[in-house]
């Protein structure tokens, strides 16, 4: 069984460099590799529900804290055989974003922290219910909200197809993500967390063999 590695932070964080830069060390020595990010966008009904909201489609759904996560929650249901199998066939596979995805956005909407009920009621339904497989590390992707905001910006100038949703240009509630992301790993919520600097130079043989690979 391979190990599932998870890579959290702020949007703009630069999430899909760093899963870059794990997925070449690792392919490098020879381990094989999987990749998948959530929302599945492109893939999945619920998702396409969801970044329909995030621009003001669809009513009030937008604005409902609860009702959104169920659709983040089962977009990753919908995912969870399909990630199963690349478990069972690859030696390591890697999620830009997942559970804590949805505990910490939801929570910073709702102005509450790791503590609160929002949190637990994602752990409840996602993990308990809903069973989605444990990841074996989670990668919290730390930077300043002024260098994600930049990041996020240069990004929807510069890709085609790529404007910030409503969740993304809100600055205050990224700040209040963030805090909340440290709290779950300082707890190493659900499973094991490492904080990873993202503005300097990350070392990937030192991030893989000390907390990627290691048992």
């Amino acid at each position: 069984m391979g190990r599932l590695i998870v890579i959290e932070g702020l949007d703009g964080a630069g999430k899909r460099t760093l899963a870059n830069g794990i997925a070449a060390e690792l392919t490098a020595r020879g381990h094989s590799v999987a990749r998948s990010a959530f929302p599945r966008y492109a893939d999945d009904v619920h998702a396409e529900l969801l970044a329909e909201a995030l621009r003001g489609r669809h009513g009030d759904l937008g604005d409902s804290v609860h009702g959104m996560a169920v659709l983040y929650a089962l977009d990753r249901r919908a995912a969870a055989d399909a990630l199963r199998a690349d478990l069972r066939a690859h030696d390591v596979v890697l999620l830009d974003r997942y559970v804590a995805s949805n505990a910490a956005y939801g929570a910073a909407r709702l102005h509450q922290d790791s503590h609160g009920d929002f949190v637990a009621w994602v752990r409840e339904l996602e993990v308990t219910r809903f069973a989605l497989p444990r990841p074996d590390l989670q990668i919290l992707l730390q930077v300043p909200l002024e260098v994600a905001a930049a990041r996020a910006e240069h990004r929807e100038r510069t890709e085609v197809d790529r404007q910030r949703d409503n969740f993304e240009s809100d600055a205050p509630l990224q700040q209040r993500c963030g805090k909340v992301y440290q709290q779950l790993a300082a707890a190493d919520w659900w499973s094991p967390w490492v904080v990873v600097d993202g503005v300097n130079h990350v070392d990937f043989g030192a991030l893989v063999d000390q907390h990627v690979l290691a048992r």
